[in-house]
């Protein structure tokens, strides 16, 4: 059996889909039957410019093949990343040509990939699995201006209802997202299997379990873009609480330099940015903190997802605040505790959430539990190899 295995991100790059793909690759080497070949199509790493790290473009171990794409220097603005996936697909293509597949995997945030992989399960008459982490129909309808934003949309609903039409199966990463495909596609065989805990993150922290004195740290560490619209919401809130908390953000993205400037007309002094780092250093940088934050901006779009930074910042045992709404928001109030929730740039209710924190470590074992993502991955693997009768 040949699998191929599409994503824009994989090992060593710095992303949600690089982390779910990379740890899904490795379960589907361990639970395929002998013979089974699985080959992993993707980019050499590129989510940030601020964070090189080298990668070979051909890996081959048992069973696996990985073949990295090098892409263009690219912005992070729609433009450059459209163009980016351009590059990656004709040479994703290319690559396939004359090579055969019995299912084909894809996972996938902005829609492009999922449409790719649907494009050469068809030419190869393979069958697809896709695995939906965003739905971009929407998130492009409310991030483009109004003008352009309807037809655009329109166009790349076409192009889901196409995609999703082909898929034999399909994941959806949360479960906010269910509603949605129901009212456009039916039953099409939905599975719900969210993101969850690296190996990294399951490691016993060191617990700091009574407050602090002084200024809190507030620790955030992603993707500095639209839809976390830092830019709107942290200068006003680190002002706000300019005496009781210092804020620390890791990270890059298209509105960083917005985000700065934006701190500077404010005048703010309790913020340092940090640029992207590997994992390791990153631990010692949530190790340090005393509360972690997370922000959503607050579009419709937003009202189904589900962060996969909140599985890693819940099992570190920290208090967390979070700006977000609708299944977000509900998730971490039912499955996260010691957590407050505040709606998206509403910088009062961010000061009241952060008033209701205790700030000291509490351990969650049983989130951790139920959602690692070892066993998270191994169940998507067996039901991917369930397609194919390729599983043990």
């Amino acid at each position: 059996m040949r699998l191929l295995l599409l994503s824009f991100y994989y090992r060593p790059d710095l992303s949600a889909g690089s982390f779910r793909a990379t740890a899904f690759a490795d379960a589907l080497r361990q639970r395929a039957l002998p013979g089974t070949h699985i080959e992993v199509v993707t980019t050499l790493p590129n989510r940030y410019h601020t964070f090189a790290s080298d990668a070979p473009q051909i890996e081959r171990a048992e069973g696996l093949e990985i073949h990295r794409i090098r892409l263009p220097t690219h912005r992070s603005d729609l433009a450059g990343q459209s163009r980016a996936f351009l590059h990656f697909a004709r040479a994703a293509l290319a690559h396939v040509a004359n090579h055969s597949y019995d299912v084909v995997f894809a996972t996938s945030s902005r829609l492009m990939t999922a449409a790719l992989g649907a494009w050469i399960a068809k030419r190869k008459r393979a069958r697809l699995y896709l695995d939906i982490r965003d739905i971009f129909v929407d998130t492009i309808k409310d991030v483009l201006p109004t003008p352009a934003g309807w037809p655009v949309s329109r166009a790349f609903s076409l192009l889901e209802s196409w995609t999703m039409r082909r898929a034999d199966r399909i994941n959806l990463v949360s479960p906010g997202f269910e509603s949605y495909f129901r009212s456009r596609y039916g039953e099409r065989g939905y599975s719900r299997f969210t993101n969850g805990i690296d190996r990294e993150f399951l490691r016993s922290p060191p617990v700091r379990s009574s407050v602090r004195p002084g200024r809190a740290t507030i620790l955030y560490a992603g993707n500095i873009g639209d839809g976390q619209a830092l830019h709107r919401i942290l200068p006003r809130l680190a002002l706000a609480l300019t005496d009781r908390a210092q804020f620390v953000v890791i990270g890059d993205g298209g509105r960083r330099r917005q985000l700065e400037s934006a701190l500077v007309a404010a005048g703010v002094c309790n913020v340092q940015l940090r640029a992207p780092m590997a994992r390791p250093e990153l631990l010692q940088a949530y190790y340090a903190a005393d509360v972690l934050f997370l922000h959503l901006g607050n579009h419709p779009a937003f009202e189904n997802v589900l962060p996969s930074k909140l599985f890693e910042y819940a099992a570190l045992g920290k208090p967390v605040l979070a700006g977000v709404g609708g299944y977000a928001a509900r998730f971490i109030e039912q499955e996260i505790s010691n957590a407050a929730v505040f709606a998206p740039c509403d910088v009062h209710g961010g000061v009241q959430a952060f008033d209701g924190l205790v700030i000291a470590d509490r351990p969650r074992p049983e989130f951790i539990a139920r959602y690692a993502r070892d066993r998270i991955v191994a169940a998507m693997a067996d039901d991917v190899l369930a397609l194919s009768g390729a599983g043990r």
